[in-house]
């Protein structure tokens, strides 16, 4: 008789879970949101200068681009570039790390290429496409893959490397077809490795084509942002950066880390 009494007090318990997880998630970003505008609000009061706007100046600006489609527009424009980059960069990352992981040789063939890659400097390689390609759609794309694909190679050589080698050895023995274990055995195993670089990619990517949309475009984010800061309105600046940040937080919150958790339901978590 007492079991029963314990169950039902058990479900509510059970339908609060989903929603408690919710706040857990979405307060502490929030908290974080919260306190940076509390503090550069402060800021702002106590510097009192021109080249320090308030909050309210701030939201001004974004309101003078956000309702008119003007900022959608633009950041379209620049995501558009660099989900093309990404594509070229994951494309030879991918490749090229799953071959020097497996071979020793590539491997210190490859090494120099791709630590000088990953400590030349973003707006070097935006200066060489602009050089080389001047105003093309060439330009932003391969810009972003020379400045991400370095570090993404890194991240699928660790994501291989990272595989169990029993399991490669066994398929080895079983003689199962490259292209099977593609699918089955090194892609499903460098799933988390592949997510992280996509985040990193994306941060890098966003660095790139802001210098190249301000050295060589006449669109996008980076071409508004060299706008703003031509006619010295540090408010418009951070109205710019604040409105892609937001669609950049939309990304990672709404559709990357959705997949993250799809895809590695798998993993066991510590719950200790």
């Amino acid at each position: 008789m007492t079991d029963v009494p314990m169950m039902r007090a058990a479900t509510p318990r059970r339908r609060q879970m989903p929603l408690a997880r919710a706040v857990r998630a979405v307060l502490p970003p929030l908290a974080f949101c919260l306190v940076v505008i509390v503090a550069w609000e402060v800021m702002a009061r106590v510097l009192a200068s021109p080249l320090v706007p308030d909050v309210a100046e701030v939201y001004g600006e974004l309101l003078r681009i956000v309702p008119t489609g003007a900022a959608l527009q633009q950041i379209g424009v620049t995501l558009g570039r660099i989900l093309s980059g990404s594509v070229l960069a994951f494309a030879v990352a991918v490749g090229l790390g799953i071959a020097i992981a497996r071979n020793r040789l590539l491997a210190a063939f490859f090494e120099p290429g791709i630590i000088l890659g990953l400590t030349v400097p973003g707006l070097v390689w935006a200066l060489l496409c602009v050089i080389w390609f001047g105003v093309s759609w060439k330009t932003p794309v391969v810009a972003i893959g020379l400045g991400v694909a370095p570090a993404l190679t890194v991240s699928v050589v660790q994501g291989v490397r990272a595989i169990d080698p029993d399991l490669i050895e066994m398929a080895h023995v079983f003689r199962i077809p490259r292209s099977a274990q593609l699918r089955r055995l090194w892609l499903p195993a460098m799933v988390p490795f592949l997510l992280s670089g996509a985040r990193l990619g994306f941060s890098l990517a966003w660095k790139v084509i802001v210098l190249v949309e301000i050295f060589g475009l006449s669109s996008g984010v980076g071409y508004q942002l060299n706008s703003e800061f031509s006619s010295q309105n540090v408010a418009g600046v951070l109205a710019w950066t604040i409105a892609f940040g937001v669609v950049m937080a939309i990304i990672e919150y709404g559709m990357l880390q959705t997949l993250e958790r799809r895809l590695t339901r798998w993993r066991r978590v510590s719950r200790v």
